[in-house]
């Protein structure tokens, strides 16, 4: 059997599709970054929790500014004002990290949760949209349900261990990067210049 995405026609214009194609390389940024801040967690699980926190907030702070980035361009599928919700609260998670890096773990964790959250519905939405345009959106729909489970992790068990954070988080880094390392690829070969 076929699939319907292998049936369309090379020259069919898609919107949502090539605002995304054009740029894959943000989320091959994004990813990279992610898989950066988990192998770290694997490499010094001894690293205090504060020390930690201030890497998740260099990451969030950095994530925040591409998604800013991306409403304030327009290249995107997502409503413009929700992108920017999302990358105010990247921008706010990291700039309260490196402002109060001695709040309580478990204040600053229902932060972190908070964002998780949201980015990871944004992604899922944004994977909904694309479903008809694009073969594999589940790798992005994956890299929010990655994310919506790490929030809920934080929010329904915050006295976790420091050295149980560490890898948690270590672990949904490295399979949030990947997944959005996977979907740029997809979109990469979308990507064409503007005639």
């Amino acid at each position: 059997m076929t699939s319907s995405h292998a049936a369309r026609p090379a020259y069919e214009h898609h919107p949502l599709l090539d605002s995304l194609a054009r740029n894959w390389w943000a989320f091959l940024l994004r990813g990279a970054l992610a898989i950066v801040v988990g192998v770290l967690a694997f490499v010094w699980p001894a690293v205090t929790l504060a020390s930690l926190v201030l890497a998740f907030g260099l990451y969030a702070l950095a994530d925040g500014v591409l998604a800013i980035a991306a409403a304030i361009t327009g290249h995107t599928p997502m409503p413009r004002w929700w992108l920017a919700i999302v990358g105010i609260a990247g921008i706010a998670a990291g700039v309260l990290t490196f402002a109060r890096p001695a709040y309580a773990a478990t204040a600053l964790l229902f932060v972190i949760a908070a964002w998780a959250i949201a980015s990871g519905a944004m992604q899922i939405v944004g994977a909904i949209q694309l479903r008809k345009e694009i073969d594999d959106e589940w790798l992005l729909i994956i890299s929010g349900i990655f994310s919506i489970v790490f929030g809920a992790i934080l929010l329904t068990r915050p006295a976790i261990g420091t050295l149980a954070l560490i890898f948690t988080l270590g672990a949904f880094a490295i399979g949030y990067g990947i997944m959005l390392i996977a979907f740029s690829f997809r979109l990469k070969p979308h990507s064409h210049p503007e005639a």
